[in-house]
């Protein structure tokens, strides 16, 4: 056995979107693998015989990502390109979602309908009816409407206007998607018989999530209208599908709702937050709201808990079919994260909470329907599998990656907890290299996580098990700032850089301490996003680590704010303030402000298309460095956004990661 090799990020199945049928006799799932050759994801749609317990896969072109199971019980819907002529409209330009069908039972894959848009997310209403979200952005005419000669002058005036971008809005990108000024996400009725399109939101109007009533005759969501600045808070509509009659249910206050959806024919639950107590990360709370008063009512004033699964890691891929909140019955479903591992919950609609799934670890997706209980998640140093649950019983149903306990040495992570200031314990962990020998000494990296409201938890990271197996010492932990442990644990506003680098600070002379055999004049840091902010902190306030690899990071709240995405409305929460209101605390805690400071050799990884840690923040911190005689380097990846270490393409996630460690070997191994 060896250890874990750089480029096994490449036979990793990672799975994702697991979904029961209606009936729940089936569910079907998707399995992505990373191709190195051709530098992409092969994503293939798998069937689960929840009777027989066996998984089968239903596609093989390595293109199917996403699915919907239709009412029928025995056909999936699933959008994808499959003949060069799709493609080559594609390419033009075209907005449209090509849709196939395919029966489980057998037979090929047939093309059901197209939508002429950019489909987000469907649900069938009928054998005949579709409602989804789609892009839409009212600057670029609705192709689908034009004749063919008005649609060849629309496409070549798009081809044209690419040479430029006219902006009158914030946020004008967005990470992952580019610029997206006038960008709105709509909703939309698709009725397949005449091929009609129905909106129904308006232009400026941007829609979050939305359900169908039981009966199919209403829908409710979540939305936002707004021109100049996007807002942070949202309204609840309901809207019926015959008359397309729009009510606002939602109290005329400041309030941001999440998930939404029926609970009874005059009652809706959501989740939602004022941000008046702990600001964006406070976590929300679930509501009932009536639609005939349109009276909220709290039904979990003493929650505080984070509602979904932040647990990090560098080994998944592929989103969910039915989200972090799913209704089944009489309760709704969701996922918290509580210390350091994920669990599945449920409510009822009194407000009476239980836990489901109890077992440490993660709870990546998550399917209920009936007694039928499946998810995907981490366990120990076990990859993504699917499992079942009986009552407290889990059960793994398949084993794509059971070939890493076989074939690689693995590192255990040692749990360490340690405390930093009165009342408050930090968890973390150490991990030996895998041929550790007692007698030697080891260079050690310390590892900080990203969000700051995220964690780390015990669960397999594939970046830290190549260290391991490197011959470092990997060390992490769950500073002040991160998530699981409540609002207060994660409130860091206005205290970036001092309470959260204590933390880290104590936790490395606990790690130095303890692990004596960790060469202290051989210790490196690394990080991405918050986590490279806290490394372009560190480096200019102390000297001790020999070298540093800052990732996606923050240099300068001042040009985070005026140039990210979410930089006018994040920077202002979580500073306390604005460049015009306090310049000089913004500026204070700006890691830039001590770059003059900095004498650790440090790498800097960013991608040109991460509008949410722009390369400028890597840009001026790598600029002052050199500039101040400061040995650094920036390798930058184009065609990549802030998901560079998650999700990138597999020949930039290798080739991120031979930069990091050729970096640290460079300097910690001498």
């Amino acid at each position: 056995m060896i250890g874990t090799k750089i480029d096994d990020i490449a036979r990793y199945k990672f799975l994702s979107g697991v979904q029961h049928a209606p009936n729940g006799e089936y569910a079907c799932f998707v399995v992505h693998q990373g191709n190195l050759e051709d530098n992409e994801y092969q994503s293939n749609i798998w069937l689960y015989k929840t009777k027989e317990d066996k998984y089968i896969r239903l596609t093989g072109l390595d293109k199917e990502t996403s699915y919907i199971w239709l009412k029928d019980n025995e056909t999936i819907l699933f959008p994808a390109l499959r003949d060069e002529k799709d493609k080559e409209k594609k390419e033009s330009g075209e907005a449209f979602t090509q849709y196939y069908q395919l029966n489980i039972h057998g037979g090929e894959a047939q093309k059901s309908f197209r939508i002429p848009k950019s489909v987000h997310q469907i649900k069938q209403i009928d054998p005949n009816t579709f409602i989804f979200t789609a892009g839409y952005n009212a600057t670029k005419k609705d192709v689908s409407t034009l004749d063919e000669e008005e649609k060849k002058k629309e496409l070549k005036k798009r081809k044209e206007e690419k040479d430029y971008e006219v902006l009158d809005e914030i946020p004008f990108w967005t990470n992952g998607k580019g610029f997206s000024n006038k960008d709105r996400n709509r909703l939309y009725l698709y009725y397949r018989d005449t091929e009609k399109i129905e909106a129904l939101t308006g232009e400026d109007t941007t829609i979050g999530g939305f359900n169908l009533s039981e009966d199919q005759t209403q829908v409710v969501y979540t939305a936002t209208t707004y021109k100049d600045k996007m807002p942070l808070t949202n309204k609840v509509y309901l809207q019926n599908l015959a008359s397309k009659e729009v009510r606002e249910i939602s109290p005329d206050e400041d309030f941001s709702y999440g998930y939404v959806n029926f609970i009874t024919e005059d009652q809706v639950i959501c989740t939602g937050k004022d941000h008046k107590s702990y600001g964006l990360n406070e976590n929300p709370q679930f509501h009932r709201i009536d639609i005939n008063t349109r009276s909220r009512t709290n039904l979990t004033p003493d929650f505080d808990r984070s509602i979904g699964n932040s647990v990090g890691s560098d080994c998944r891929y592929g989103g969910s079919v039915a989200g972090t909140i799913q209704k089944e019955g009489d309760h709704v479903y969701f996922t918290t994260t509580e210390g350091y591992s994920s669990y599945l919950n449920r409510i009822d609609t009194q407000g009476n909470m239980e836990r489901i799934i109890e077992t440490t670890g993660t709870v990546d997706d998550y399917s209920v329907k009936g007694d039928s209980l499946l998810f995907i998640g981490l366990r120990g140093l076990k990859l993504q599998e699917l499992y079942k649950q009986q009552g407290k019983e889990e059960t793994a149903l398949t084993d794509f990656n059971q070939w890493v306990e076989k074939e690689r040495k693995l590192s255990t992570p040692e749990a360490l907890t340690v405390k930093t200031a009165e009342g408050v314990e930090i968890d973390g962990w150490v991990m030996r290299p895998v041929d550790f020998d007692e007698k030697k000494k080891y260079p050690g990296i310390l590892n900080i996580h990203g969000g700051p409201k995220t964690v780390y938890g015990e669960n397999f990271f594939h970046e830290m098990q190549y260290w391991a197996g490197e011959g470092y010492v990997v060390f992490f932990s769950n500073p002040r700032g991160g998530d699981g442990k409540g609002n207060k644990f994660a409130d860091i506003r206005g205290k970036y850089g001092t309470i959260d680098y204590e933390d880290l600070m104590k936790f490395t002379d606990e790690v130095l301490e303890k692990y004596n055999f960790i060469d202290e004049n051989r210790v490196g840091v690394t990080g991405g996003s918050y986590g490279g902010f806290m490394t372009n902190w560190i480096i200019g306030h102390t000297h001790r680590f020999k070298a540093a690899a800052s990732q996606r990071s923050i240099s300068n709240w001042i040009s985070k704010f005026n140039t990210t995405d979410i930089g006018y409305f994040f920077v202002e929460d979580q500073n306390q303030t604005t460049p015009w209101e306090d310049h000089e605390k913004i500026w204070e805690q700006s890691p830039l402000k001590y770059a003059n400071k900095v004498k650790t050799p440090t790498l800097f990884i960013h991608a040109e298309e991460d509008y949410r840690c722009w390369v400028v923040e890597g840009l001026q911190m790598f600029t002052a460095l050199k500039y101040h005689g400061v040995d650094a380097r920036m390798c930058m990846f184009r065609d990549e956004n802030h998901e560079l270490s998650r999700s990138g393409k597999p020949k930039h996630r290798v080739r991120r990661l031979k930069e990091i460690t050729d970096w640290f070997d460079h300097y910690l191994r001498s």
